[in-house]
């Protein structure tokens, strides 16, 4: 049972709301909680119990990023987050009480973002939003900023294959249809195009995209997977984004 003394707490309505956030978990204590601690500190929050609930309420509301538990009744989280994800690229923060490394490296390879185990504390998972906000934010204005010094068309496109990659609006086609990209999917693609037909280690996807030299470098394979199987006919037999074994991954854009 989770405690917490709300008389303790003083909310304020007078600031000016730091982003939109769906909290999906079927425990009444834990989600309120939690909603409590993201209104204090500037932002948004709704609950609801169940991810049909979830979908319901993403329809009209827009959330700007969503915390997922697993464990939920009916659809369970790795269903809604496979159906979320088909059109949805908003960044999704499991909290989950199952902490196996099966569960952690399903749940990031079907597009969560992060993942925390339970119990936790509501300050750290605060953080962690803080964080997921700070790097979203960071890799929209920067993603493509290192791309200013290629050589580009007039028209600032990368064209290979049936893809158009849009540096300035950040999109990608394929046969003239969108395809939905994260932040950090579009960070890694747009990296790759930078480069193309050159082997890029997984380090130095990880620092040019991430803009970081510290961290896990297994998260540059997540994305890379969820590129696949959003831009490849075959995922598991790649032809755009190709595994070169030893060096780390290579845009064929002449295929």
């Amino acid at each position: 049972m989770i405690f917490f003394v709300a008389a303790k707490i003083t909310v304020k309505y007078n600031f000016t709301m730091q982003g939109k956030i769906l909290i999906i978990e079927d425990v009444k204590e834990l989600s309120a909680l939690v909603t409590l601690y993201l209104t204090r500190e500037g932002f948004e929050a709704r609950a609801v119990q169940s991810a049909e609930e979830g979908f319901s309420v993403i329809e009209g509301w827009k959330p700007e990023l969503v915390i997922l538990d697993i464990n939920l009744p009916g659809m369970d989280g790795f269903e809604f987050l496979q159906g979320f994800r088909k059109k949805n690229d908003v960044p999704v923060l499991i909290v989950s009480a199952r902490d196996s490394d099966e569960d952690q490296i399903s749940g990031l390879g079907i597009g969560a973002d992060e993942y925390i185990t339970k119990p936790f504390s509501p300050k750290v998972l605060v953080a962690r939003v803080r964080a997921v906000f700070r790097r979203v934010n960071t890799l929209n204005a920067t993603a493509y900023a290192g791309l200013q010094t290629m050589e580009k068309s007039a028209e600032e496109f990368f064209r290979f294959g049936p893809f158009v990659l849009d540096y300035d609006s950040c999109i990608l086609k394929k046969n003239g249809k969108r395809i939905p990209l994260s932040a950090r999917e579009y960070g890694c693609l747009a990296w790759l195009t930078e480069h193309p037909g050159k082997p890029m280690d997984v380090e130095t996807i990880y620092n040019g995209v991430w803009k970081n030299t510290f961290g896990d470098l297994t998260t540059v394979a997540v994305y890379i997977q969820r590129l696949r199987r959003k831009m490849e006919d075959d995922p598991v037999n790649p032809v755009y984004i190709e595994t070169v074994h030893g060096m780390g991954y290579r845009l064929n854009a002449g295929a």
